[in-house]
């Protein structure tokens, strides 16, 4: 323990002088931000915030892996474009091209099947586990009995919690790992396309576009939730009717002025600002360089494969869109570093948090362990990414999930591994279904092949580096002139073949003849290798890091600093204003975009074509009650200070009232860095403006039936 009082987590609060717009906190923490909220104008009591039965927060749902909110008292959902791009692909055919025409059901009984993939999550309860997670862990335990003693312990208080199987629950770690909190949500899986916009609109700009400013795109899909007629969840049937939603967001459409404060709030993904300066090094110098030049030669590959067969293009389209998304943000955190040396900033906070420590720590050697545990964190990182660099095709990967399938099964359902459990059969299906509206095997050997070819290439010129030869990998590895074979003799490239080898025992895969089953045989030792090596790893860094958390935090505590968890996925909410920036010196990028910048910035080359009803609605300037006061136009996308990353798209901006004014979906280049380390002069999110949504809806796509379903807040004459 440290010399001076140490609280709990739960019990330290927040700082009074919390930095601007920094944070993404959990709703529970929001009443000790009142002053905080108050100074930049929110109106809504931070306790009715922190309630997740009330609204607005009872309103906000997950997509997993993409944020939502619900907007009507039917179950309709409004989320980003390019998180609603699964559903509209798989719904598109190159003769009737959503992607590329949009789509709008003008009936309930016109809305279109989401897929196995499109699920929405409504949290409702959250509690802290810390107590049932890490009591009586014994001191002698090694990193791997740790790592297994704390999962056994979260898949029990999982399924605990998932007695009613309408609920899906996760134990996911805080402030890593010195917090857990039990999660319960609501499992929606009947999810309906109901309208998207063409991608001339939803997705303009596109990947040249992405992380720019400024920007102009219509991000924004309409999605619904059905339950069974006893309205709980249930599987997709034309009998099922819509989720009557506790809640539902009201939309504003009277707009935000510069310098509004908005609150937003969503799912953020992941974030590191607690990493220590090594860890900051090692994504700067080796990891973000790997990948970028594994992103960009696999996208090369995915272009000269599908180049000319309109069908193929389609099916690779949400792969590439997503693996594009990664390569720039990727290469964003590279030239932020460059920018801005944020390892040397973690430099002068780490010297100062170890003299602080020196003084108020407890004189064990807890951060030359920390520093231990870390750098072979790091080595193994590298391990890991060479055996996925090797493993790079997707049908090696469906017979390698299917195969630890049938070795799970072997065990009671309590011992699995986490991800094949009973619970997890269905997402396991999802996943082998979903293969067939993004797979071609003609593409995917040619992905495979490069994959191999670079692995291989790599691996001879550094033998005398560990981390890049995986034990066992090399000799069961095909070479890449081989994969012929693979592909003409397996029948897992047929969906029907593929899911039929779910339930089938271990036996029966090590008799097969298929040439991917036999791999993912001939892999499970370095396999299991890899995972025993990344669980001890594991265990013992679940050892030392929350204890250094916890003198990181009461040391920020101390000097009057925020204390909120990184992001994992979980409900958080931010809050900021609507600002300009100066991304350098000379230059400042207002707020606000119009769709006068629209018709600026269109070509007749994709990404920059515009539908023509658009141009038009815009030079008979038919804006109505669209139309920003001060801009004398329609506003397009904004910006806000408010602290965001992956995983907040389709959050909720909401005004000062908790009415809905926009949807999060970018950030800025210059912000990118802000996974690490955030910096209020440039820091910006890029939000898509509620009145631009509205007006499209109106005068482009005639969506008239939706208008009438939401409420929506017009401005007062």
């Amino acid at each position: 323990m440290f010399k001076s009082i140490v609280l709990p987590v739960a019990l330290l609060g927040v700082a009074a002088h919390a930095v601007a717009d920094e944070g993404q906190w959990q709703p529970h923490q929001l009443p000790q931000l009142k002053s905080e909220l108050k100074r930049i104008g929110i109106t809504i009591p931070a306790e009715k915030l922190a309630d997740l039965s009330k609204h607005p927060m009872s309103a906000i749902v997950s997509l997993g892996g993409c944020s939502a909110s619900f907007v009507s008292p039917d179950g309709l959902v409004v989320t980003n474009h390019h998180c609603g791009y699964g559903a509209i692909q798989r719904n598109s055919t190159p003769e009737k091209n959503y992607i590329v025409d949009g789509f709008l059901a003008k009936t309930r009984a016109e809305e279109l099947p989401g897929g196995p993939n499109s699920l929405v999550y409504v949290t409702e309860k959250v509690e802290n586990v810390t107590d049932r997670v890490l009591k009586d862990l014994g001191a002698n335990m090694s990193g791997r009995e740790r790592s297994e003693t704390i999962s056994s312990r979260i898949k029990a208080l999982i399924a605990e919690c998932e007695s009613d199987k309408a609920y899906r629950c996760s134990v996911p770690a805080f402030h890593r790992g010195l917090e857990y909190y039990r999660i319960r949500q609501l499992m929606i899986r009947d999810v309906r396309l109901v309208y998207a916009p063409s991608d001339k609109i939803g997705n303009f700009g596109g990947d040249i576009d992405n992380y720019e400013w400024p920007r102009q795109t219509g991000d924004y899909t309409f999605l619904r939730a059905y339950v069974g007629k006893d309205g709980r969840p249930a599987d997709p049937s034309p009998d099922n009717v819509p989720y009557k939603s506790k809640d539902f967001l009201v939309v504003s459409a009277e707009g935000l002025k510069n310098g509004d404060p908005i609150l937003l709030a969503g799912y953020p993904g992941r974030t590191s600002r607690y990493k220590l300066p090594s860890e900051i090094r090692f994504a700067r110098d080796v990891d973000y360089p790997a990948k970028v030049k594994t992103i960009t030669a696999d996208l090369d590959v995915i272009a000269a494969a599908t180049k000319g067969n309109a069908a193929w293009e389609v099916r690779y389209a949400s792969v590439a869109k997503s693996l594009n998304n990664v390569l720039k943000k990727t290469q964003g955190l590279l030239d932020g570093f460059a920018r801005k040396d944020i390892a040397a900033i973690k430099d002068v906070q780490d010297a100062e948090f170890r003299a602080w420590y020196a003084k108020n720590g407890s004189g064990a050697d807890l951060l030359g362990q920390l520093d231990t545990w870390i750098e072979m964190d790091m080595n193994l990182s590298r391990n890991e990414a060479a055996y996925a660099e090797a493993t790079n095709s997707d049908l090696l990967k469906s017979a390698r999930t299917l195969y630890r399938l049938a070795l799970e099964r072997q065990k009671p359902d309590a011992q699995r591994e986490s991800g094949y459990q009973e619970r997890d059969l269905s997402f396991i299906k999802a996943r082998l279904t979903r293969l067939e509206q993004s797979f071609v095997p003609e593409v995917d050997q040619a992905r495979w092949r490069a994959s191999l070819t670079r692995w291989s290439a790599a691996s001879p010129a550094m033998k005398d580096d560990a981390t890049l030869r995986p034990a066992g990998l090399h000799a069961v590895m095909p070479k890449a002139d081989s994969l012929d074979a693979f592909y003409k003799n397996t029948e897992l490239a047929d969906t029907a073949k593929r899911l039929a080898w779910i339930g089938k025992d271990v036996d029966a895969f090590r008799k097969s003849n298929d040439p991917f089953i036999q791999l993912a045989v001939r892999l499970n030792d370095a396999t299991t290798k890899l995972e025993d090596a990344r669980k001890d790893i594991d265990g013992n860094l679940d050892r030392t890091i929350p204890q250094y958390m916890a003198a990181v935090i009461a040391w920020k505590k101390s000097q009057g600093k925020p204390v909120y968890p990184d992001a994992n996925s979980t409900l958080r909410v931010t809050y900021g204003t609507v600002s300009p920036y100066a991304p350098r010196d000379g230059l400042v990028k207002g707020p606000f975009t119009t769709v006068e910048g629209i018709v600026e910035k269109a070509t007749d080359k994709d990404p920059f074509l515009v539908p023509a009803a658009l141009t038009k609605a815009v030079q008979e300037k038919r804006y109505g009650v669209f139309k920003d006061p001060v801009l004398n136009t329609v506003p397009v996308n904004f910006l806000s200070s408010a602290d965001t990353t992956g995983g907040n798209s389709g959050s909720a901006v909401m005004n000062k009232r908790g009415e809905l004014v926009g949807l999060n979906f970018d950030s800025t280049y210059e912000s990118i860095t802000k996974d690490w380390y955030f910096d209020t002069a440039i820091t910006r999110a890029i939000h898509v403006d509620i009145r631009y949504m509205l007006w499209v809806m109106k005068e482009v796509d005639g969506a008239d039936n939706l208008l009438k379903e939401m409420t929506i807040k017009y401005p007062k004459k």
